[in-house]
Order: structure tokens, then sequence, then C-alpha cells
């Protein structure tokens, strides 16, 4: 029997926990014509192997840790058996062997994972429902190249690494395990044991498809494939509706403070569908942009600092809730984008950083690997594994979760090796530049992958630098986003609203330069978050003057954006004149509308903004070209006053648009119009139902006196701090 006998240093290695081929070891083999079954079980004071044939034999303990050993005569093949094991306890059990099952990697897996080009990686990594022999059970996954042993921890085995070390393959770094009989629920972990000093730690799963709530932070495992879509219509239609000549229109939003129940209790997903949908529908916005949903330790992070790339937050419900969400969003006709964080990830120990004993997913140089404003880690973007990891992750969210976009956060820290350091504190590339030649073709790599896979989708740019061709094609040597946020446009706006009317005829350039670069991109005009924390006040109280003078500005902002060439964004709360900053830690203020009209009258003032919009195709069509733009008057600078026009080309009409930036009411203003006939206010911001001061005008027929370049006039009166739209309603006869 000395052929069946393990030797010492096997049985130290499997009893101490730093096998690092458990299959070796453990589990049935043939030796000279004898079926050996190895198992090591802590806990067990006794083990039967039973075969389906009946046949019973008695485990011998080969160490009292817990390492038992049967030999099962003249077997001339493996054959089905269980475990019946008697534990110290006095319970007993019937189990499937962990180490009877076969390995499941398919060689064309092994090679996509291995090269860094699989899109699915979903699909092979995690922790999967799977059968195999018949029997049920859980299949986990995890890339740690550099580990000397990694091992499945959870509930279900006390948390001791020592009981299911993995399958590892050396071809692609994959360590594998199949368990049986564990089910959606499970919580879970990877204990590592590195070859770093002695260093051994226990992660989370870097593709887990859903977490324990914080503070707490095991994987859980989730069957993500159970839910039934019923949003084939708005699949089918989303090109449409999200392109270049469609009216965008986002709400963006924090999911955490929103609103919430019993004043301090979050809305679940569920909850979502019948308080937010309905409210984002009534204001008439075309999508809704969730900050970061994937999941995070930290309220502070704002879902920025991420942990659970692919897990959407337990603080709001479960997958299943999730998914229910996005599909009754697309069922009454709203889509849905997420903030994506490629850019950096949390420090956290139990997460990404120093995965197995190694900078596996970040740069080993601080230089490179390390945010120093933030305090975060910087992926490796020339390591191919990890541009699959997060191009993977990227096609996730569209594929499983049927969500219509991504926005991509921080692109500038990306591109930019230098960003926000001292000379000294960064490395140049290969030529001596700044740029991130790795983090350039992970972008333009991701992009492809998206708009091939999934055209209908959009990728938007959140790149506050002048980097050329953000939304030109890759193929054109560009970036590939279908969107970049045009934040110099919102940063020279607010700037501007800043002064005291009285002041602004010195930087009236501030608001014509946008039209310099507007058609150089496919931009999109956001007023977000970041606008509204960190001492920057609310949208409402940026605004100068007297209370009634700040919604005034406030209403013309909004006619503005809402009129300008580019998609619009406004985050939650600005609608109705939050006056607080926002805080993550509690919900808006929704109380203002009920004890002060002026809130309610300006959200009405850009619901009906959203309903022009949709309305007027002049002021979607053509965001992108002069073809739907027309300046009318840009030089009036002493009294603060644009004019302009945007054009449909498809039917020809036109909205031609007035701005007066100051309190002071213009009669007899003229202004030129580029053919004759009646025009109509069809929007005032001054209207008294807006809280305006009601200053109003009647159809106007246009006289044949040329005025602001143009053959035709009108003469009107222009509101104090006011947005008039006007649109040609017949002819003078």
């Amino acid at each position: 029997m000395e052929a069946f006998q393990l030797d010492q240093g096997a049985i130290d290695a499997i009893v101490g926990g730093y096998h690092g081929a458990p299959f070796d070891v453990l589990g049935p083999r043939l030796i000279d014509g004898h079926l050996v079954i190895r198992v090591f079980w802590p806990g067990a004071a006794g083990m039967d192997v039973v075969t389906d044939e009946g046949q019973r034999v008695a485990m011998t303990a080969v160490h009292d840790a817990g390492l038992f050993q049967a030999v099962l005569p003249d077997q001339a093949e493996l054959v089905p058996y269980r475990l019946d094991v008697t534990f110290h306890t006095g319970q007993r059990g019937t189990f499937a062997d962990v180490y009877s099952f076969p390995a499941t990697m398919t060689e064309y897996d092994a090679h996509l994972l291995a090269e860094g080009t699989h899109l699915h990686i979903y699909e092979r990594l995690g922790a999967h429902l799977r059968e195999l022999d018949g029997v049920p059970g859980v299949l986990f996954c995890v890339w740690a190249p550099n580990a000397q042993r990694v091992s499945v921890v959870g509930n279900f085995n006390n948390w001791d690494g020592r009981r299911h070390p993995m399958r590892f393959h050396h071809n692609n770094g994959i360590w594998e395990l199949f368990i049986p009989d564990l089910g959606e629920g499970t919580l879970y972990k990877y204990e590592i044991k590195t070859y770093y000093q002695n260093y051994m730690v226990t992660k989370t799963d870097p593709v887990g498809f859903a977490a324990e709530l914080r503070p707490k932070n095991a994987s859980v495992v989730w069957d993500i494939d159970k839910h039934q879509w019923q949003d084939d219509d708005w699949m089918a239609s989303r090109g449409e509706r999200q392109g270049f000549r469609a009216p965008v229109n986002i709400y963006e939003l924090h999911l955490g403070s929103w609103r919430r129940k019993n004043g301090w209790e979050w809305l679940t997903y569920r909850d979502l569908i019948h308080d937010l949908i309905p409210y984002v529908k009534e204001m008439g916005f075309s999508h809704i942009e969730l900050l970061p949903v994937a999941e995070h330790p930290s309220d502070q992070s704002w879902g920025y600092q991420v942990t659970g790339f692919y897990a959407p937050t337990s603080r709001f419900g479960t997958p299943d809730d999730f998914m229910a969400f996005v599909d009754a969003c697309h069922q009454e006709g709203i889509g849905v984008l997420v903030d994506w964080v490629p850019a950096h990830f949390a420090t956290d120990e139990f997460a990404l950083g120093f995965f197995d004993g190694t900078h596996l997913y970040e740069h080993d140089d601080p230089r490179q690997g390390r945010h120093l404003d933030w305090g975060t880690l910087i992926f490796n973007y020339g390591r191919n594994e990890v541009s699959q990891f997060l191009i993977s992750n990227a096609i996730f969210w569209l594929d499983k979760y049927h969500i219509d976009g991504l926005r991509v956060d921080a692109v500038a820290s990306m591109l930019y090796l230098d960003f926000s350091r001292k000379p000294g504190e960064w490395v140049a590339n290969r030529y001596g530049g700044r740029e991130n030649l790795d983090a350039v073709a992970f972008v333009r790599r991701f992009n492809d992958a998206v708009h091939r896979l999934y055209p209908t989708a959009i990728t938007m740019a959140e790149e506050s630098t002048s980097w050329p061709g953000v939304t030109r094609p890759t193929s054109e040597g560009g970036l590939g986003f279908t969107y970049k946020w045009n934040m110099g446009w919102m940063h020279d706006t607010l700037q501007y609203f800043k002064n005291e009317p009285v002041h602004r005829s010195y930087h009236h350039g501030t608001l014509t330069f946008s039209l310099l670069y507007a058609f150089s991109e496919k931009f999109l005009l956001p007023f977000s978050h970041d606008e509204v924390v960190h001492l920057k006040r609310s949208m409402l109280d940026k605004m100068p003057g007297d209370v009634w003078q700040r919604f005034a500005n406030l209403r013309l902002l909004l006619a503005y954006q809402w009129s300008h060439p580019g998609k619009k964004l406004l985050f939650m709360g600005a609608e109705f004149g939050q006056w607080r900053e926002w805080n993550e830690a509690a919900s808006l203020d929704w109380y203002l509308l009920d004890n002060d009209p002026r809130h309610g009258q300006l959200r009405e003032s850009l619901r009906e903004l959203n309903r022009l919009y949709h309305q007027e195709r002049a002021l979607y069509e053509e965001d992108y070209s002069w073809e739907g733009f027309q300046w009318i008057d840009l030089h009036d600078y002493e009294r603060s006053i644009l004019g302009y026009a945007r054009r449909a080309p498809s039917t020809g009409e036109t909205i031609l648009v007035v701005l007066n930036f100051t309190p002071v009411v213009r009669h007899g203003y003229r202004l030129g119009v580029p053919e004759p006939g009646v025009y109509e206010e069809i929007f005032n911001s001054d209207a008294g139902h807006f809280g305006g001061s009601n200053v109003v005008n009647e159809p106007r027929p246009s006289a044949e006196v040329g005025w602001h370049g143009q053959p035709h006039s009108i003469e009107m009166i222009l509101p104090p701090l006011s947005a008039v739209f006007l649109k040609r309603i017949g002819s003078n006869e």
C-alpha cells in the first residue's frame, strides 16, 4: 500500500493551506488498478465513500487535521461517488466531492483570456451557477497569476482557506473551482496566499455580480440571467432616441439622495420605479444618468471609488431589482445612462489593489499607479488583461443590464501622465511626452468594442481639456466617443452668470466664445453634480441679485442651455431651485415646493422647455453644424443682449431666440428676422406663471426693415432677465 501513501511534504502543504495544486493530491485517481480518493475536510471526525452502486468504504485518517484517504481495489475506471461525513459536532451529511469534478476552461476561452482580448470575461470569471455531471453548484473563477494559492472561502466552509483551494491554469493565470450544492445568496471571497513575504489576504471577487451592504464586503453568488426583459420596443428604437438628430435631455441624479422615505431611508430600486420614473416622465426628460451604481464602500465617494465593478450597489436592492428598474424606465420611454469609472479604483485591502501579492491591476510605480489628489489607484492600461477587465465591464452593463450608454468619468486624468502632478511626480512616455499612450489605446479599444457590439448605445467623455478628436471615429485618429461634455461652455457660462448684470457687458465675449468651437466636437452641455458641491453653491444660489432676480437668472440660464447647440444635462435639484448645495447623505429639499410657489414655477418653466425641446425640431435636429444655428445679434454687448436662430434642415423651420441678461425692460427692441411673416412667442421665461413679471409679446408682424443683416425685422419688448423664443406662424397678409 506504500504506492498510495502521500509524502509528508504534500500532507503538510494541504494541511497548512499552502498547496498550490490541490488536484494533484485531492480527489479521485487511478493507481495500479485501484481507485484512490483523498479528501481534506477540517472539522470532520470520520468519512465514508459511497459509490452510486451502493459500495461503502470507510476512509482512513491520514492527518488528524481532517485529511482522509480511501482505496477502492480493482477499479479500472473512475466511478461516481459521494462522501458520507460525520462531524465532531455529531452532525452528519452526504456531499459531492469538490475535487472529483473536471476543469471547465475551454481552449478558446483560455486563449482569449491569456491574450487579453476576451470581451465577455463575465461569462467565464466570477461565480456562476452551474450543473456539472448532473450536480448543481457554483463555478468560481478568478485571475491571480502570481498567487501561490487561491481558495474560495465563505460561510459554507467557515471561511477556512484550507478547505477549498482552487485549480490553477498556468497558461492564463486563472484559478477555478466548482463547489457543489451551493446556490444563490452564498457569501464568498477569495483567500490569496502570495509569494510576497508570506502575505495572505482575503479579496472580494473582481467579477462578482453582487455584494454585501457596506460596511460588510463579501461577494454574493447571484444568477443575473433570470430577469425576463420586457423592453424590446425601446431597444429596437434606441438608436433613433439618442442619436445626433434626436432630442436628448438628461436628468442626472444620485439614487441615494434624490428622495428618501421617512426622512432618512433610501428608496429601493423597486421604490424608484414608482417614484422616480413618473417624475422624470412628467418633467419631459429623455434620459436619466445615474451617478456610479457599481458597488463602493464609501457613501462620501458618491460611487466614484469602486470596489465591485460588476455588481450594482446593494444599497438599493438586488441585481434583479436594478434590472427591473432599468426595464421599467425603458417601458416608459426613458433611457438609462450610468457613470462608469475606469480611471481609478479604491485602495481598500479587500478590493483590487495588490491583488495577488503583486501590483496586478495598478502600476507598481506610484508616479503612474496612484492618484495623489483622490487617494486612489490607477489602472495599468498597458496590461492586456487589465484592459480586458475594463472593456468587458463596459460591455457587461450594456449586455446584462440593458444600459443605454456610459458616461466615462475623469477622462483627462487618464489621457495625461502629468495630470495634477508636479514636475518629478510623473513619468514621460517613450517619446518624452505627457500623453498616456496606453490609456489612449485603451479608450479607443473601449469605444470600438462598444460601438461594434452595441451600435445604438452611446459613450460620453467627461474630458476637460482641448484634446483633439474626442468624438471623432478611431478610424480617423479620434478617441471614438459619441458625445463629449462641454466643460468649457459650462465653466464660461456659470462664470458669466455669477456677474452682476451691470458688469455683464464687460464679459459679453464669454458667451459668444462658445460658438467658435461648438461644432468641433459632438458636445453635450452639462450642469452636473460637480457644480453644486465643495462650496460652489447650488445653481440658484450662484445667481446674483435679490431672490426674484436669482429665480429669473436661473430660468434664463436654463433657457439659454436648452436653446444652445448641443445635447443637455441637468443635475437633480436645479429644476426646482434647491438652495443648499447637494449633500449625498440627505434628500433634496422637496419641501421647498410647498413653502414657496417660486420653486414650483421654476420647475414649470423647465417642464415647458422640455416640452418645446421635444416638439420643435429646430432646437435639436442639427446641433453639430452651422446648418442648425445662425447668429442674429451677437454684438449688443452694451445692453447684454444676444439673438440667434435655431434651424431644422429637414423641415426648414426656424426658432428665434432673444436673451436679455439685464433686469432692464427693453421697449421697442428691433430684431432682424430671416423671412417676412407674423412671429409668435412660444416661450417666455418672464411669463407670470413661471414667476416672472409677465412682460410678454402679442404676435408680431414683420416689417420690411432690414436689421441685424436680415431683410426684415420685428419690433418687440424684451422682458427683464429673460429668454424669449419666437416662431413664424403665418404671413403678414
